[in-house]
């Protein structure tokens, strides 16, 4: 009995460090599962991450781009209003020179007439008078 007990102690002393050294393996695997599925977790949220930050760029980006294209519409009709701001202003200002020079012959057409109603009146008194005497 003697030389069962070291040779089952032997045994058992193997048995524990099998065992033991399963532990240890199972360990290192589950850690190295753990580590992939982190790594793994790490990565899909910087991928997600980096999609909320383009998606967040790309709306405030076609908001800016919108605006953009707005801006150079308005400067552009902006541009074309002037243009005609300054054709009717030219326009208005022929027609003020022209009603400007239709009063002023209009009046020198006045005094004409005011000139030839006095001579009219001035021969027919003459005329008058002559007769008269």
């Amino acid at each position: 009995m003697d030389g069962a007990k070291p040779a089952a102690a032997a045994g058992g002393k193997k048995g524990l460090e099998e065992a033991l050294l399963q532990i240890v393996q199972r360990h290192h695997h589950q850690s190295l599962r753990q580590r992939q599925q982190t790594d793994r977790a790490k990565k899909d949220a910087l991928r997600s991450a980096a999609r909320v930050a383009d998606l967040l760029v790309d709306t405030v980006d076609g908001g800016v781009q919108e605006l953009f294209v707005n801006e150079k519409r308005i400067e552009l009709e902006a541009r074309a209003l002037l243009t005609t701001i300054t054709r009717y202003r030219k326009q208005t200002d022929q027609w003020l020179a022209a009603t400007n020079e239709i009063n002023s012959e209009i009046g020198d057409f006045e005094n004409w007439m005011k000139i030839m109603d006095f001579d009219c009146k001035s021969v027919n008194a003459a005329i008058r008078n002559i007769h008269q005497s």
